[in-house]
């Protein structure tokens, strides 16, 4: 482990002392790298020269300065490099023996060919923990496909799965195999670092963002093979197509989602002051109900068109205890109360824009209640503190290596 710190005022994260090597781009790894910055690590991001990660140019773009990659980025240092140059590999090879963790999302193959495979990583440093994220994994027949968030959810079955029963298969609206990917990298890297503390060995995670996805179906595998292959998977739309009332009805102010279970469903009954369908034959029973949801959720929706109002709706199924929810989209959530109140709402500082509004840290830990404000690194920003900090570079053999595009830094 190394000595760094938090910042003052900051009481230590649990991963300070932490470093970490980052080379991965876009999504999936800098969602693990940003997590673990969060957490205290000290997580130094390797680019490529002259451009950096091409998330440096996504959408949405302002003063030269992308929103997304701020979001993805903020505490890391960046170290921008010519990874063409023998020099440039030289000083990776140099960093082994200081690090705790490399994290990488290449093509396969690419880190074997600058003598950064598991293999020599493991020889030059038997403590390092090493993680790679790919769509399709390292090992498998498939090992040599290119892939991306939504080539794994289509992949991993979750597009057939989303969308209308008699409709096309939907993406997810925002990057969740990417995502979902590293956060699983997160975890596995967290359990690795702790094992190093009982063995004295790092270890290889090697982590595929369709295994993140697939492993998370609850039922299908397993009801597939219990009903003899009856139970398919397949698209039900907006409502679960075993159990009613699960979905999301059609309200006054857009859609309420409702989810009662068996012990739930006399409450339901009494919000819709329609005692008589504890009665109802359709009804009897939770299967029942799922197979004659054609005919219950018209009787939902009907009664929240008679209340008026979705905060009326609301109010009314909560005082009789039925779980729902109004559908938010993401911007509903800012000065929402909710969100406000758990802290899921930051503004956070930037050189450029100065501020700049990013989703909140989703874990509350009693003993670190407090998150410093990290900033998303320049281009290149911190070249000279790695090499001169850490490899010992006379300042003057760094502005050498600037010279000769060795590395390289920008404005942005």
């Amino acid at each position: 482990m190394t000595d760094s710190s938090g910042l003052p005022g900051i009481p230590p994260g649990i991963l300070s002392g932490v470093r970490v090597l980052d080379f991965t781009q876009y999504l999936a790894g800098p969602t693990t790298t940003r997590l673990m910055a969060e957490m205290g690590a000290e997580v130094i991001k390797v680019e490529h020269a002259p451009d950096g990660d091409p998330a440096r140019i996504l959408p949405v773009v302002k003063d030269r300065r992308s929103g997304y990659f701020v979001q993805q980025n903020r505490g890391k240092k960046s170290l921008c490099l010519d990874l063409k140059r023998a020099e440039a590999v030289e000083i990776l090879h140099a960093l082994l023996p200081q690090l705790d963790v490399i994290i990488e999302n290449y093509g396969l193959g690419v880190m074997d060919k600058r003598g950064l495979s598991w293999e020599e990583v493991h020889e030059a440093n038997p403590k390092i923990v090493m993680a790679s994220i790919s769509a399709f994994g390292r090992t498998g027949p498939f090992k040599h496909k290119t892939g991306y968030d939504f080539i794994a959810q289509a992949f991993s079955g979750m597009m057939h799965m989303t969308g209308d029963a008699d409709g096309l298969p939907y993406q997810v609206g925002y990057g969740i195999a990417d995502q979902t990917a590293g956060v699983h990298a997160f975890a596995a890297i967290g359990y690795a670092l702790f094992a190093r503390g009982q063995t004295g060995r790092g270890q290889y995670i090697d982590l595929s963002m369709i295994d993140a996805l697939y492993h998370m179906h609850e039922i299908t595998l397993q009801g597939h093979d219990l009903t003899d292959g009856a139970l398919e998977a397949k698209r039900t739309g907006s409502h679960h197509p075993l159990i009613c009332p699960v979905g999301a009805f059609k309200s006054p102010g857009g859609y309420i989602v409702i989810l009662a279970l068996q012990r739930q469903w006399k409450n339901v009954c009494e919000a819709l002051e329609r005692p008589d369908l504890l009665d109802d034959p359709r009804f009897a029973d939770q299967e029942l109900r799922g197979r004659n949801q054609r005919e219950l959720i018209p009787i939902i929706e009907d009664w929240m068109a008679g209340v008026g109002s979705d905060d009326a709706i609301l109010e009314r199924l909560e005082e009789k205890r039925v779980p729902c929810a109004p559908v938010l989209s993401p911007t509903d959530g800012l000065g929402h109360p909710y969100f406000e109140g758990r802290n899921m709402i930051r503004r956070v500082p930037d050189p450029i824009f100065g501020e700049l509004t990013v989703p909140g840290f989703p874990f509350k830990f009693s003993e670190h209640p407090e998150l410093p404000d990290l900033q998303a690194p320049l281009l290149g920003q911190h070249n000279e503190e790695v090499l001169t900090g850490l490899l010992g570079f006379e300042l003057e053999r760094v502005r050498g290596l600037e010279r000769e595009g060795v590395l390289h830094s920008g404005d942005r």
